[in-house]
């Protein structure tokens, strides 16, 4: 077997930009040779429940599901990024606890910023009462405590951003 890959998480409100990172993020490891599974939560749901739900029970389903693909991609040799809030610190903590090598990535935005881009309208829907369970809106949202990098995303740049996320992986030893 090969030895454990890497696991980045990186979380953070809807909206926040995690996608735009993550796919630079991506982009950056492949110009290294390196190919990363980006496990994204919005395409997970879709494939795990045709309806998915987004009540406390069903997130904790889901995130134990996502964290053990992500488990077992890492033990078999591939770099994974997780692209997901996980408005739990503790779905964000198991992951850690599972993965020996392991960074939680907070990209900080304000939650008035997030409803002002709202690029998948989930913001939109919460107020108008069509979407329940909305993270830091209907539901909790508990931001890492100590993360380890934190992202300003409005100031900074999505691909400086990313940089910043590859640089802390080579500082690691993790990444050539």
């Amino acid at each position: 077997m090969s030895e454990q890959a890497f696991a980045v998480w990186i979380t953070g409100l809807p909206a926040s930009g995690k996608s735009t990172i993550t796919s630079f993020v991506k982009n950056l490891l492949e110009e290294r040779g390196v190919d990363a599974a980006v496990l994204e939560s919005d395409v997970l749901r879709k494939v795990f429940s045709e309806n998915p739900h987004y009540g406390e029970p069903d997130r904790e389903a889901f995130y134990r599901s996502m964290i053990w693909i992500g488990v077992l991609l890492t033990r078999h040799g591939v770099p994974v990024i997780f692209d997901a809030t996980a408005n739990r610190r503790s779905y964000r903590n198991a992951a850690r606890q599972q993965i020996a090598r392991f960074v939680e990535v907070f990209v900080d935005v304000p939650l008035e910023v997030c409803i002002e881009r709202d690029p998948k309208g989930i913001y939109r829907r919460a107020a108008e009462g069509t979407a329940s369970d909305v993270p830091v809106v209907q539901a909790r949202y508990e931001p890492p405590e100590n993360p380890d990098l934190a992202i300003d995303g409005i100031h900074e740049n999505p691909l400086d951003a990313a940089r910043r996320i590859v640089a802390a992986l080579i500082e690691k030893g993790w990444l050539k």
